[in-house]
């Protein structure tokens, strides 16, 4: 196979001029060409007004041999291109049933890839079925009541499924994870352009249906998933796990037992403390989420002439402050809208969902401030939980549990906001206005406006007074780290700490990807008993 990289064509081409590109570059003719396959597809918007498409594509040619040597091009190269293949090595007997805890994209891929090699797992998800918390989800953005059990950080799918649904990660893939995680979800109904575009998303109305689907395929292989069956203890002996309790009253043994929960899993970080699971306090951030008229930020990515003619234009930020801070934008929702993402009684957080057209009016991003355990009260393992909670009561109360807003003008004027700018928020959720201010400590409100400002020499009126902001962006990663060892077990044998919520992921992509190395560690170890 032969790789070509840093293709680039006019924006309007039709796919008759890549091939022909194609052809020229590898000095064949067309008819020789047996195929052509777009790795990666993505927008050149650096000399506006002109954009270009850039692509890498693998070519299938006659004679790759004596094409290479025609050809004198660093971005042309032969390729071994490898496909994710794992199988059951292990030689200790599994007597029991394999449990996974959560059923976001660590846990699903873990059964999934387990379920592949007839190891028949079960899945404890402690939310409902997709299908049922899309109904509790939708009934809280309507009328303020909380499911605790089913909402948008529990369930089935975890919480990326109201999201939006973000598959580009930075962790590196030399086994090829990644691309069979983006061909996982094709096969199961996404779209097939996920497989090459820069920047991959599906949108949760999309997402649900691949959820349901994965689903199938799990339990048509032999595997159990357990809806509204939360872990309320485990059993231990002699350093090892020997079964789990679920919601206080059912018992299930087991050898080895999946934690893959979601950063929101507060009570069941403090159950396992209390079991003595090694874990600890881990650095990650908080802040705000703003909105800005996509219109707007598709003018300044691609110019007034392709504005209106291109998908909604997405957008990255980030700046390294004086004071040691780091400041970036996160989970950018291109036509998004901001969501009432809250758990917990009394608590508020907010996220940033898109759906699969990103239609939505404005764009949204988690501005956000780094935070390390130096800034939380203690130095146990959940330090970083109560200093989560503390800003979402302090949220929550701001507001009486609407969603609340304030224009960036007046955060800086330390003033209540009366109306919305020139723009209206686009979000899920009741909201109302309310004076941001002394949420956050003081250095990390600085350190936000400070972020802003330096946005806008990259992307101009960034901190436009009309900006909308949301609070509170505070659940961006676990704020807890379990300790595995190298063959991903926790100091309790039989326990693997997998994803986000244990510490090892940071979205979607990696978590899924977390979720089959777990699924490798246990295929090597242990064979079907």
């Amino acid at each position: 196979m032969i790789r070509i990289n840093q293709i680039k064509m006019h924006m309007e081409h039709q796919p008759k001029q890549l091939e022909e590109k194609v052809a020229k570059l590898l000095k064949v003719k067309s008819t020789q060409i047996k195929d052509i396959q777009i790795q990666k597809k993505s927008i050149d918007a650096r000399k506006k007004p002109e954009l270009h498409i850039v692509y890498s594509v693998n070519v299938l040619v006659d004679n790759e041999q004596s094409v290479m040597k025609k050809v004198n091009d660093k971005n042309i190269m032969l390729i071994n291109e490898k496909k994710y293949e794992i199988h059951a090595t292990g030689t200790q007997d599994l007597k029991k049933r394999p449990l996974i805890v959560g059923a976001g994209p660590a846990g699903l891929f873990c059964a999934y890839l387990l379920a592949l090699e007839g190891y028949q797992p079960i899945l404890l998800e402690r939310g409902k079925c997709i299908e049922e918390r899309k109904k509790d989800v939708e009934h809280f953005w309507k009328t303020g009541f909380l499911n605790t059990k089913s909402n948008v950080q529990f369930g089935e799918g975890g919480a990326g499924t109201f999201s939006d649904g973000k598959l580009n990660t930075l962790v590196k893939d030399p086994i090829g994870r990644n691309r069979f995680v983006l061909e996982t979800f094709v096969k199961f109904g996404a779209q097939e352009a996920i497989l090459y575009e820069n920047k991959p998303h599906i949108g949760t109305d999309v997402l649900e249906n691949v959820i349901i689907q994965m689903r199938n395929k799990i339990e048509k292989l032999g595997g159990t998933i357990l809806y509204e069956s939360c872990v309320t203890n485990i059993d231990v002996s002699d350093d090892r796990i020997t079964g789990v309790e679920i919601n206080h009253k059912d018992r299930l043994d087991t050898q080895i037992c999946v934690l893959a929960l979601g950063h929101s899993a507060r009570d069941t970080f403090e159950m396992l403390l209390h079991k003595k699971l090694s874990m600890s306090a881990k650095a990650f951030a908080v802040g705000f989420r703003v909105e800005h008229p996509q219109h707007f930020m598709n003018e300044v990515q691609y110019g007034e002439v392709y504005a209106k003619k291109l998908p909604a234009a997405p957008y990255k930020v980030t700046a390294n402050l004086d004071n040691g801070r780091g400041v970036y934008s996160f989970c950018m929702c291109p036509g998004g809208y901001v969501v009432n993402a809250s758990s917990e009684e009394g608590r508020l957080v907010v996220n940033g969902m898109s759906y699969s057209d990103r239609g939505s009016e404005n764009a949204n991003s988690a501005i956000i401030v780094s935070v390390t355990p130096e800034d939380f009260d203690g130095t146990d393992a959940l330090a970083g939980v109560r200093f989560q909670q503390k800003i979402e009561e302090k949220t929550y109360e701001l507001a009486k549990g609407k969603i609340p807003q304030q224009l960036f003008g007046d955060f800086c004027k330390n003033e209540v906001s009366k109306a919305y700018g020139n723009y209206e928020s686009m979000h899920k959720g009741q909201a109302d206005f309310a004076n941001l201010r002394g949420i956050l400590p003081q250095v990390l409100e600085e350190s936000f406006i400070e972020g802003m400002h330096i946005f806008a020499r990259a992307i101009p009126e960034f901190d436009r007074e009309d900006t909308i902001m949301s609070a509170i962006e505070s659940r961006t990663s676990s704020p807890i780290r379990m300790t595995r060892d190298e063959m991903f077990e926790a100091n309790i044998k039989g326990i693997y700490p997998c994803g986000e919520g244990a510490g090892y992921a940071g979205g979607i992509m990696s978590a899924a990807m977390d979720g089959l190395k777990v699924a490798e560690a246990i295929l090597k170890k242990y064979k079907k008993g």
